[in-house]
């Protein structure tokens, strides 16, 4: 005889599904009505289709942001797993330099994102800022204010100094769950560092450093507010990451059918490699 479901639970649960809606999906359905309608103000709205999707797609305008988009976060991506997993290898196991390493990994993560942006904009000014004045007086020209070049030097140290710290965290988490028995085996065989670490360590990190890069790439491909504040997106247009663009497009031009479109694009492109990333990460768990 089959037992009788207990259904009072949807009453703890209703609440939550009802807040959800009201902040996820009525502004996701705006979003998509704008981005199919032209409107002209006061509320009169006219059927454009897929006018302004097919519109955005060929602006040579947003394939440049995108392109400058996803440099930024394939060349983070690049350096701050890599960098994360070998400052963790780095740190102590035991002892009470643990607590320390721990402490100073995380201070970072606890800036504000806005604090961030200023404090690099201060600190690589090319007159008074430490960094800046350091290399200028090294025989550097630089100055990321006018330069390039320097102006991504610039954004890129900026976030390796600030998210290379929550690989490290979850690279540690990975490497203190090992039990120790791996390891003496492997003394007992002879095994070196290398072979400890393609072997034992690399594996069992697997699923940590999938959500490492799955978390790295959702907040550097979303990243606002700190480039804005160091660079503004300059000089020129250089640094003018996606959501900067769509932040102008938006915001400053008040272009709400496009910038609609943008963001449903924005959207879809995060939710596809979410879902690649997760679809490995549940294959490895099952394997």
């Amino acid at each position: 005889m089959n037992k009788p479901v207990n259904q009072k639970a949807w009453f703890f649960v209703l609440p939550v599904l009802v807040l959800v809606a009201f902040n996820a999906i009525i502004p996701l359905m705006t979003v998509v009505n704008y981005s199919l309608q032209e409107t002209f103000g006061s509320n009169v709205f006219l059927w454009s289709g897929l006018m302004w999707f097919e519109e955005l797609l060929r602006s040579s305008r947003f394939q440049d942001s995108l392109g400058r988009q996803l440099f930024f976060t394939f060349t983070i991506l690049v350096i701050e797993i890599p960098l994360g997993v070998i400052i963790a290898l780095a740190m102590p196991k035991k002892g009470p330099w643990v607590s320390v390493c721990l402490v100073l990994m995380a201070l970072p993560l606890l800036i504000p994102w806005n604090v961030v942006g200023a404090m690099w904009n201060i600190f690589a000014l090319p007159e008074i800022g430490l960094l800046g004045k350091t290399l200028n007086s090294l025989g550097f020209d630089y100055n990321y204010t006018r330069q390039t070049g320097n102006a991504w030097f610039t954004l890129i140290a900026m976030d390796v100094w600030h998210w290379t710290s929550l690989v490290v965290l979850l690279s540690y988490a990975g490497l203190v769950s090992i039990p120790d028995a791996y390891y003496q085996a492997a003394r007992i065989d002879g095994a070196k560092s290398w072979a400890i670490f393609r072997y034992i360590q690399l594996p069992k990190m697997k699923r940590v450093l999938t959500i490492a890069i799955l978390l790295r790439f959702m907040d550097s491909f979303n990243i606002y507010t700190e480039p804005l504040v160091l660079t503004g997106g300059g000089p020129g247009n250089s640094t003018t990451l996606l959501s900067i663009d769509l932040a102008k497009k938006a915001l400053g031009e008040f272009d709400l059918g496009p910038a609609a479109a943008m963001s449903l694009i924005y959207f879809l492109i995060i939710l596809l490699v979410s879902w690649v990333f997760y679809t490995l990460m549940m294959r490895n768990e099952e394997q």
